[in-house]
This record gives C-alpha cells, structure tokens and sequence, in this order.
C-alpha cells in the first residue's frame, strides 16, 4: 500500500511514522508513506504561497485550488488513486468499516485542511472522500491524517506481530474489547478473574464475549443497538 499525504505543514508527522507499529510497516515494505509539502507546488515559488484571503471577507487563510489541483494531478500521472481523502470536521466519521475497506486499498491520497480550510472547488471536484475523526476542529488535517493512516496500517497482513490482535479490537464487531489482564494475579487485594487463571480457552473465549457486550451496552449503548438492527 502507498499512502500519498499532501500538507502544508507535513513535518508534524514525521514523528508519526518514525516509531513503533507505523516504523516497522514502513521498513519493511508492507507500506510506503509520501509526505509532500504543499508549497512545492505554490504559485508564487519566491514567497511559496499557497493560501489566500476568503472572497467576500471573514477572518482567516484558505488553501489555494490551484497548488492543490498541480499536486493532485501530477500524482495521478504516476498511479491510479482509489480514494483520495480530505480531512474535515464535516466529513464522513472515521470507523472500523472504514478503516477495514481502506486497508484493503492500493494507493491513497490523504489531503491535510489548514487555516480555515480548502477553496470548496478542491471538495467539488478533486476528492472522493471527506472523513473526520470526531466532532471537534484541530489547527489542521495533520494529525487527523495520521490517526487514519495508524488505524488503517495496522490493519495490513503483517504488520502486526499477531495478526489475530487486530480482528479482536474494539469495533471490529461493533462491540468494545473485553477487559484484559497481566502479571501479578494480584495486586492490593485487586484480583485477576478466576476463569482467565483456568486455562480452559473454551470458556475464557465466553467469558470475554460477554464481557464484550456488558462493556458496549454499558458504555457505548448506542453501538450495541446498531449491531442489532
């Protein structure tokens, strides 16, 4: 998989891609992520400008269609893109279907907003997708862009060092993971579920399946009822 992210700022995510899980995926080849600086494609390549004042007033900078639109067709010149993906408090919410289908893909595009957004023409006419990652406004697409790309990743055969651990996350049935342990068994009086000690993988497997629905209904009721229609 290829993931192509276009940012204004694109070294806020280098630190994302330089550790852990996402580090591991990169070296060994089972993803390759572009972080390309918008303002390379400026304009004005003296001043890199790639933002300007809104028509018709208001306060704040909007990115420009024109640097976007060079930097989205020369890409497509070289491969062919099955989504190409804004960040947007008004987009789609990010989910685990969302996230299942993504990982599914071959190459990506990931656009960053920033300052008060894109010319509406880059939504209108260049993206095929808008998500958002909750409903609240960052400074910009950045961070967003590196939640999708970890909760799609992760998802990629091999990536994980136990691929079963991803299929048992939260979401990926539309319930909550059930509550896990580790050493000690006890600790401060505060003990461990007798039925995780007994080595019986049959019940323990039934024992976290209703956990699971416990902790839904419970705390994400909303979630569990969807299920169910």
């Amino acid at each position: 998989m290829r993931i192509d992210i276009i940012s204004a700022v694109p070294a806020l995510m280098e630190s994302a891609f330089n550790h852990s899980i996402l580090k591991r995926a990169i070296a060994n080849n089972l993803v390759e992520i572009n972080l390309i600086n918008l303002r390379d494609y400026s304009i004005n390549n003296k001043q890199k400008q790639i933002d300007d004042y809104a028509f018709g007033g208001g306060a704040g900078m909007v990115l420009m269609i024109e640097p976007i639109d060079k930097c989205i067709s020369e890409l497509k010149l070289k491969r062919t893109y099955d989504e190409i993906i804004y960040m947007s408090p008004d987009g789609e919410l990010l989910n685990q279907n969302n996230c299942n289908r993504f990982s599914l893909m071959k190459n990506i595009i990931i656009l960053c907003g920033h300052y008060k957004g894109v010319d509406e023409r880059v939504r209108q006419h260049l993206i095929t997708k808008e998500i958002s990652i909750g409903d609240y406004v960052l400074s910009g697409g950045e961070l967003a862009a590196c939640v999708l790309s970890d909760s799609i990743i992760r998802l990629i055969p091999g990536v994980m060092n136990d691929e079963t651990s991803a299929l048992s996350d939260s979401f990926q049935d539309n319930l909550l993971a059930p509550p896990v342990y580790t050493r000690p068994a006890e600790y401060n009086t505060w003990k461990v579920p007798e039925i995780l000690l007994s080595g019986h993988t049959e019940n323990i497997e039934k024992w976290r399946h209703t956990e699971s629905i416990l902790r839904t209904k419970e705390r994400r009721p909303g979630l569990f009822n969807s299920d169910k229609e």
